[in-house]
């Protein structure tokens, strides 16, 4: 075995192995799951966004998390990107069907959890 690398027969029914480091199918997973990009799916869930009103939306995110973490779903093709060719150039963000898919069970458990948590305490001005 050359370059430490580990070659695992992949059954015929399934096409990734998400136990094995190299698999692209955990890549995605990651993406989705990291500290961000379950709030940038949900945030999309509800509708399409620019990138300042997706900052705006996740409190706590920085410009540069949200920009690499876009990058990363728009190259998993969760997430897809225009750009309007205006001075300054407006991007817009929305949710591909693959998204929509991948979203959908992160808004149920969000409303799971939050079902059964404790009333928020209301905040004072």
């Amino acid at each position: 075995m050359a370059g430490g690398s580990q070659v695992v027969p992949v059954d015929p029914e399934r096409r990734y192995e998400v136990f094995h480091t190299d698999c692209a199918a955990r890549d995605v997973v990651n993406h989705v799951t990291s500290r961000w990009g379950v709030w940038v799916l949900i945030a999309l869930g509800r509708g399409e966004l620019r990138f300042y009103e997706l900052r705006e939306s996740i409190q706590g995110i920085s410009e540069k998390m949200l920009a690499q973490t876009l990058r990363a779903l728009v190259g998993d093709g969760l997430v897809w990107r225009e750009v309007e060719p205006t001075t300054p150039p407006q991007v817009t963000y929305g949710l591909t069907e693959f998204g929509r898919e991948v979203g959908e069970p992160l808004e149920e458990l969000l409303g799971r959890i939050t079902r059964r948590l404790p009333e928020a305490p209301t905040r004072s001005p």
